[in-house]
């Protein structure tokens, strides 16, 4: 969150913090956490970008009864991410009103702040890991035991240098480079920022122009990871971070891409863009101090014929597509396309 709060957005330079807490959930249990079913909670945002890919990553794998998930209100406040959402205000399972008060119970002052995904102890209410970069990573490798029978590989042995690559260049010029566009102090910085999203971007439809998917001809880890940037640019990157040389509606390639996966189980079912667009024009006060939420853009283009089949490709490999989204996790209507 920052010292100032949210107040401080756009008024302080960008750095994204590193994820202080980096113990990983494996099979062997090597950090002290062991892969169980029903043992962990999943802490997300539905608004959050990173905490998007733990989400859909989840739902792919098959994960929804192994990995519990609680949504947290996608407006908090300078306290950290809140449950108001829930009965009471308190999450059900871990019986808390603050995800701070998970990260307390792991360490008191720590820095860094509060940030979703996180994963937390069920029986000691302790966190785990906010390691966005490793969480979901660790979900497609570490966590195959419980994965549903036929969930994809998201990130095949075989093709992790590539997909690698690809996710670290997404990293830096789309994933934050939005970011560090919407949250310059200085005109240079931001122009450098956004000149960056927009020269990856037009990387990405020519690579995309070929073949369905980024890498190979099924998901990977590196679709998630640029989808999640992708969905939200329109509703917010455009307008409130200014990243608008053009909107991705008006590039062929990548909106039709954006498309695909979209109308793909496990990634549109998982997208509530009412969260989305409450968050971060609600929260970034320093940016937009009348907490204005726009009435646009209009998302029926969404479910619209996308055309992408004829690149040949398999979503799932030899997989199977998951199951229907469980009634509890689904998204309200108003933060779906009608």
């Amino acid at each position: 969150m920052g010292d100032d709060g949210n107040s401080a957005y756009g008024h302080r330079p960008f750095k994204r913090s590193g994820s202080h807490f980096g113990d990983r959930i494996t099979a062997d249990g090597r950090d002290g956490w062991p892969v169980e079913a029903g043992r962990y909670r999943l802490v997300v945002s539905r608004a959050c970008p990173w905490a998007s890919r733990a989400v859909i990553s989840r739902r792919l794998l098959g994960l929804e009864e192994a990995l519990s998930l609680a949504v947290t209100d996608p407006v908090q406040d300078d306290r950290s991410w809140r449950f108001t959402l829930d009965p009471d205000g308190r999450d059900p399972v871990l019986g808390i009103r603050f995800l701070s008060e998970a990260y307390d119970k792991r360490e008191t002052g720590h820095p860094g702040g509060v940030s979703v995904p996180a994963v937390v102890d069920v029986p000691s209410g302790r966190l785990v890991t906010n390691d966005y970069q490793r969480i979901t990573l660790d979900l497609a490798t570490e966590w195959t035991a419980l994965h549903r029978a036929g969930a994809p590989d998201l990130y095949p042995a075989g093709r992790r240098d590539e997909i690698d690559q690809v996710m670290a260049e997404v990293y830096e010029d789309v994933n934050n480079g939005v970011y560090r566009a919407g949250f310059a102090t200085h005109q240079k910085e931001y122009e450098e920022a956004c000149a960056g999203v927009f020269q990856r971007l037009e990387l990405l439809g020519e690579r995309l122009s070929r073949q369905r998917y980024l890498v190979g001809d099924t998901l990977t880890e590196a679709d998630i990871r640029l989808f999640t940037t992708l969905v939200r640019f329109d509703a917010v990157y455009h307008g409130h971070f200014k990243c608008n040389r053009w909107k991705l509606t008006e590039h062929p390639v990548l909106w039709a891409y954006a498309r695909d996966l979209f109308q793909t189980p496990g990634f549109g079912d998982t997208v509530d863009f009412d969260h989305i667009k409450r968050h971060y024009y609600q929260v970034h006060t320093g940016i937009n101090p009348t907490g204005i939420v726009p009435l646009g853009p209009d998302l029926a283009g969404w479910l619209s014929p996308h055309g992408r089949e004829e690149l040949g490709g398999r979503p799932f490999g030899t997989g199977t597509p998951p199951g229907p989204v469980p009634p509890g996790e689904r998204v309200a209507p108003r933060g779906r396309p009608a």
